[in-house]
């Protein structure tokens, strides 16, 4: 009796459906990119620069120890009251003279700090602070130095600050770039963001 061949399968039209298959899975899947926080670095300093003199008052300190709890100026605080403190810090306009500010409505303590110019804030944690608290104690102190540049640019160019940068990024903007951009400089020069971030403490 003769054998019969075996029926070939027909893998031309596989080929295709395994393309199809491909496309609709690239098209339909959403690839998830993991974002950090956004931050500038300093720019690298030469070996033979001192460091600038601060004066103890110009200096805001908050720290967080390792069970999370919040410390400013050495003084236990509530999360929900960190900003406050913060503007009330850096919009203090205690200082004298060349330190001035003409441009500050704090209470011109002279305990406190001189001029936004001069004044840092340094932020200080345990290694074994949770990453959250961590993230939600920066978030606050950003958003202070924002609150205040929201007011200058409200004062000096009738918007936000906020919507300043935003307006700087839209493709569609169709103002004065660089006049934007400029004056979006000026209000960083009034407010710079100094935030200090030491090494963590064991």
């Amino acid at each position: 009796m003769a054998r019969r061949a075996a029926p070939e399968v027909n893998a031309g039209s596989m080929a295709d459906i395994a393309f199809l298959l491909l496309i609709f899975f690239l098209v339909t899947t959403t690839i998830e990119t993991d974002s950090g926080i956004s931050r500038k670095l300093p720019p690298p300093q030469e070996d033979n620069v001192e460091p600038p003199i601060l004066k103890q008052k110009n200096i805001f300190v908050v720290e967080l120890n390792k069970n999370n709890d919040l410390l400013v100026e050495e003084v236990p605080m509530e999360l929900k009251d960190l900003r406050e403190a913060a503007v009330k810090f850096l919009d203090n306009g205690g200082g004298n003279g060349e330190e001035a500010c003409n441009y500050c409505q704090g209470a011109k303590d002279p305990t406190s700090s001189d001029n936004p110019t001069k004044a840092v804030i340094s932020l200080r944690n345990n290694r074994e602070t949770n990453y959250a608290t961590y993230i939600a104690v920066q978030n606050e102190l950003v958003a202070a130095y924002t609150t205040l540049r929201n007011r200058e640019a409200e004062r000096l160019f009738g918007k936000s600050f906020v919507q300043m940068e935003k307006d700087l990024k839209d493709v569609n903007y169709v103002g004065n770039k660089e006049g934007l951009k400029e004056d979006i400089k000026k209000i960083q020069f009034l407010f710079p963001e100094k935030l200090s971030e030491a090494e963590p403490k064991k």
